[in-house]
């Protein structure tokens, strides 16, 4: 019976790479200094690389910090340019 329970646990840590998309998504757009319009996602094992453009290097750091933040990220890898 531990065991089952060690896995059940496991399982309700674990987040699928859609999930992770959407939450990135969705805090690039709830900070208004970042251009998530302009932002493309892909999340592939919990490595989450950013493209698109973005105004400012400042702009593109702050992208990068705030998706390291995010439940489930692993790594960003950030190839946002800046125009």
């Amino acid at each position: 019976m531990d065991g089952m329970g060690e896995k059940m646990n496991a399982i309700g840590e674990s987040i699928d790479d859609a999930s992770v998309t959407a939450l990135v998504k969705t805090t690039l757009l709830y900070h208004r200094s970042t251009s998530a319009l302009n932002t493309t996602v892909e999340t592939k094992d919990g490595v989450v690389t950013l493209g698109g453009k973005t105004g400012s290097a400042a702009e593109k750091d702050l992208a990068t910090k705030l998706v390291s933040d995010v439940h489930g990220v692993k790594t960003v890898v950030n190839k946002m340019a800046v125009k």
